[in-house]
């Protein structure tokens, strides 16, 4: 019988949301480090809500006691 250990599951799980946060600020973040006029306020609008996206995942991952529970917490 395979054990898994949720301390360290939750650990790769944040891991992955990192990645994946990066990944997604990536496009916006050529338009805020050049201070692109009219491009900024769209690109911070975006990373907005890709903030608070991965904030929700956070907690969603944080409050997992399964692995499934963490699989559908990084799907969302």
């Amino acid at each position: 019988m395979i054990t898994i250990n949720i301390t360290k599951a939750k650990t790769i799980a944040h891991d992955i949301r990192r990645a994946n946060r990066e990944l997604e600020f990536a496009p916006h973040d050529e338009a805020i480090s050049k201070q692109i006029p009219g491009r900024m306020d769209t690109a911070e609008a975006a990373r907005v809500l890709i903030r608070e996206k991965y904030a929700q995942m956070q907690d969603a991952i944080d409050a997992a006691s399964t692995v499934e529970q963490l699989k559908a917490a990084l799907e969302t």
